[in-house]
């Protein structure tokens, strides 16, 4: 019974921890949504599988995030008729790809390997993207 109620204390704590990060999350959105035109996805985002990948993949590189939040920013791209593989390819990157954790990483874990896998990451969230939308699309899930 102690590690039930160990645990549910350490749920809470995670949960109260995250609402302010999602809360801020949520005004951010709320912020662009009024500040960007809806025009502009259509201009960033073509409708191209290759092109919307790595574009996706760029802007999740620079805007790097916890997993989370990227949940709700690409509900709300989805929602702005943004499409499934630039959504894919910029929640698989948001994650994976560091451009400002980058320094922090190569102090702690080295020049060379901090580099390569955040290169690797990249050109590997730019396929995993493209594949599973067309995975998806076989399947008819789509």
């Amino acid at each position: 019974m102690i590690n039930l109620e160990n645990s549910a204390r350490k749920t809470l704590t995670s949960i109260n921890q995250s609402f302010p990060v999602l809360f801020g999350v949520v005004m951010a959105i709320s912020l662009l949504k009024s500040a960007v035109p809806e025009s502009l996805y259509s201009t960033i985002f073509t409708g191209n599988i290759f092109i919307d990948s790595l574009v996706g993949s760029f802007i999740g590189s620079v805007a790097a995030g916890n997993p989370i939040t990227s949940y709700v920013i690409g509900g709300e791209l989805l929602s702005e008729g943004v499409s499934l593989v630039a959504v894919t390819a910029f929640m698989l990157s948001w994650v994976t790809v560091g451009i400002f954790n980058l320094p922090a990483e190569m102090d702690i874990l080295g020049t060379k390997f901090a580099l390569t896998r955040n290169i690797i990451c990249f050109i590997v969230t730019f396929f995993v993207a493209i594949l599973t939308v067309t995975t998806l699309g076989f399947i008819g899930e789509l």
